[in-house]
């Protein structure tokens, strides 16, 4: 069934029923635009959203990055931005996809419109022109019959009239056959008129019309079947970016999950775990008797026979306030006198201060060194401490863990350097074989400057070696035990080991000439145990250290040992690297004070 059959009649119906479907087409196109402004606007808000919430200083510098429950939330609000992505993804399929086809297939379609409908009037127009022809041949036939009886009627009357005289008569008949003879032409031109016009008015309705019907019923399917399309479409875009939009809901979901509580508490002990030693008790002071004073966990002790006594490791009396003040600059070791720490040869006469009565020392000791209680006031005033080249406002273990970052950095830097002196002496290499490609001269500035960065660099390596050594032993002192810090063991001192043969002898010319203080360590051994260690040298170990790595010791006075290996500690670190040890199966030497986790005695 086609319109040109069934519709042959319908010429206005059809023009309105396309009409409405070219207003459907465009309705639709208006629809999705706005349809697209909304998925725009939804997605812009969501990048708003989400740039309004994530952090705004750097990963490296926010400590907060490291826990897993803000990790979680910064990759959640990444995927809401990916979805947001993909909603804009959706918008612009619809704008191009549909919006803009769609409606370039509109004017497309009222274009081929017009032009039917044109044809179809234009055929109206000239069957009613022929119409119209039809008519006027009619009425011309009809009024020349009427002259030509009348103008008889006339002729036959003066025939018949006796008055009327013989030119008269034969007038009347010449214009009664004249008249006869154009109503003949007439209705000949009548019949002719009407043969064309039934002609033409049965190809109208059987031929031209129903042409252009069926070719207005294929652009109104093939405009339906775009439409459908154009629905289609719709839904094929939101298709498109389902995978990815499930992607972003299970990477929420992998985000909610990889929250770990225990995780956070153990990254926010790494964060700020300061190294510091818990405080000790307060001593009872009696101020009924002065001079005898109630022996603390903080102070020292006088046994029966009056000569004071030294209490075990763990009562040391120097102790660092995990909740003092970090901006003051560490001092020197001083003795609990207030004084640095006496300086006496072996067979010399005693220190001064070493001669003064045992109860006298006491009782400076107890006036001098007054533990403080912790107060958070206190820890939250040393917020605005003034940051020092070797991080010793910080506390030991934030002091080792920076100190041990900016020694990795300086080594990658060195190692860069290196790298590229390498480069440049290659480079120069092929200069000077092939001249035409370089002037070797052009590379010396590049040299020079680069072997210049590398000097420059390792003297910051070293520096940060020592002051990283100084700081773990600091950490190992208030703590009792190492940590491993490296997944590999680190580079031995850069200085050659002791002479094992002179060690004993070299250890006491090392305290004579010493006039450097000692380091932080020295002030949780307490007084007698250093002056005892001035007048006579250990020949018994001083501790039990444990190989946290392997170690060859190739090098002269030194001595290999292997992971896990127990030693003896027979000397420690003088400040260059290296600490004497024992093995079980016999034999001395040194090895480097990073390979060993130490247990003084």
């Amino acid at each position: 069934m086609d319109w040109g059959t069934e519709l042959w009649d319908q010429f206005e119906v059809l023009e309105r029923h396309t009409q409405w479907g070219l207003d459907l087409l465009d309705r639709y196109v208006k629809f999705v635009k706005e349809r697209t402004e909304v998925e725009q606007a939804y997605a812009k808000q969501l990048r708003s959203l989400v740039k309004k919430y994530l952090p705004k200083r750097p990963t490296k510098d926010d400590p907060e990055s490291k826990f897993s429950q803000q990790q979680s939330f910064v990759q959640l609000l990444q995927e809401v931005n990916d979805f947001a992505g993909q909603r804009e993804l959706v918008a612009e399929n619809l704008s191009v996809r549909v919006c803009l086809e769609l409606a370039k297939y509109s004017q497309e379609m009222k274009q081929e419109r017009k032009m039917h409908f044109q044809e179809g009037r234009r055929a109206q127009q000239q069957l009613e022109n022929g119409f119209k022809q039809l008519e006027n041949s009619k009425r011309k036939f009809e009024r020349d019959c009427r002259e030509a009886e009348k103008a008889a009627q006339t002729a036959e009357r003066l025939d018949q009239d006796i008055n009327a005289t013989k030119a008269d008569v034969e007038k009347a008949k010449q214009q009664a056959h004249l008249r006869s003879h154009m109503a003949e032409e007439s209705k000949n031109e009548y019949a002719a008129q009407l043969q064309r016009f039934n002609r033409d008015q049965a190809h109208f309705y059987f031929s031209q019309m129903p042409q252009i019907f069926d070719k207005l019923q294929d652009m109104d399917e093939r405009r339906a079947t775009h439409l459908g399309a154009g629905y289609g479409l719709l839904s094929e875009a939101e298709l498109q970016v389902v995978p990815i939009i499930a992607k972003c809901l299970e990477g929420m979901k992998v985000a909610a999950d990889a929250v770990d509580a225990k995780n956070d508490s153990q990254v926010l002990i790494e964060l700020h775990k300061s190294g510091f030693a818990r405080p000790g008790d307060v001593e009872f002071e009696d101020f009924s008797q002065p001079m005898n004073r109630a022996p603390s966990d903080s102070s020292l002790g006088t046994p029966s026979d009056g000569r004071p006594e030294l209490r075990g490791p763990g009562r040391s009396r120097a102790k660092r306030w995990p909740f003092g003040k970090k901006n003051k600059p560490r001092p020197p070791s001083l003795s609990p006198l207030g004084g640095p720490l006496p300086s006496v040869l072996p067979n010399g006469p005693p220190s001064p201060r070493s001669g003064r009565d045992p109860l006298a020392i006491l009782s400076e000791i107890s006036k001098s060194v007054k533990p403080r209680l912790a107060s958070f006031r206190s820890f939250r005033a040393g917020r605005g401490a003034v940051v020092t080249e070797d991080f010793s406002h910080l506390p030991p273990e934030q002091q080792r863990k920076r100190l041990q970052q900016h020694l990795e950095e300086r080594n990658r830097e060195l190692q860069k350097e290196v790298d590229q002196r390498e480069a440049l002496k290659k480079m120069k290499d092929v200069y000077e074989k092939t001249p035409q490609m370089g002037d070797p001269a052009s590379l010396e500035p590049q040299i020079t400057e680069t072997l210049r960065n590398i000097e420059r660099l390792k003297l910051e390596v070293q520096k940060y070696e020592a002051w990283l050594t100084e700081a773990e032993s600091r950490v190992l002192s208030n703590r009792g035990d190492s940590l491993n810090r490296h997944a590999r063991p680190p580079d031995p001192p850069a200085s050659a080991p002791p002479d094992s043969s002179s060690s004993n002898s070299g250890s006491q010319e090392n305290k004579e000439s010493s006039e450097e203080p000692p380091s932080e360590e020295g002030q949780d051994t307490p007084i007698y145990t250093e002056f005892d260690e001035e007048f006579e040298e250990p020949t018994s170990p001083i501790g039990q250290c444990v190989a946290i790595y392997h170690f060859e010791g190739s090098s002269e006075g030194t001595i290999s040992m292997a992971e896990g290996e127990d030693l003896s500690l027979m000397e420690e670190d003088k400040g260059d690297g290296w600490t004497r040890v024992r093995r079980k199966q016999g034999g001395e030497g040194y090895v480097p004070t990073s390979y060993l986790r130490v247990t003084l005695n």
